[in-house]
């Protein structure tokens, strides 16, 4: 049996992408509406990188942008549409 299979299956990324500076190459940025949040933290949840923080359950949530991609999965998770991807700009 190879070592890949010894690894438990899982949809999210189980290590901290804290290890990891992983934002310098991505192409797309979350802007967040905090109007439009209702602190379901969908987003934290599904976020693969764990770039998502929530301080505690009246916060709101928070991106580490030197962690997160750019994948677009809080946007496109979040009911209330609160979370925009847009272009990147490069200075």
């Amino acid at each position: 049996m190879s070592k890949h299979q010894d690894i438990p299956l899982t949809p999210i990324n189980t290590e901290s992408s804290e290890k990891v500076r992983t934002g310098d190459w991505r192409t797309y940025i979350p802007v967040f509406d905090a109007e439009k949040c209702i602190k379901c933290y969908i987003c934290w949840k599904y976020c693969p990188d764990a770039a998502i923080k929530v301080k505690d359950e009246e916060s709101l949530p928070e991106w580490d942008l030197f962690h997160c991609k750019g994948c677009g999965i809080c946007a496109e998770e979040c009911p209330k549409d609160a979370i925009e991807m847009i272009l990147e700009e490069v200075e």
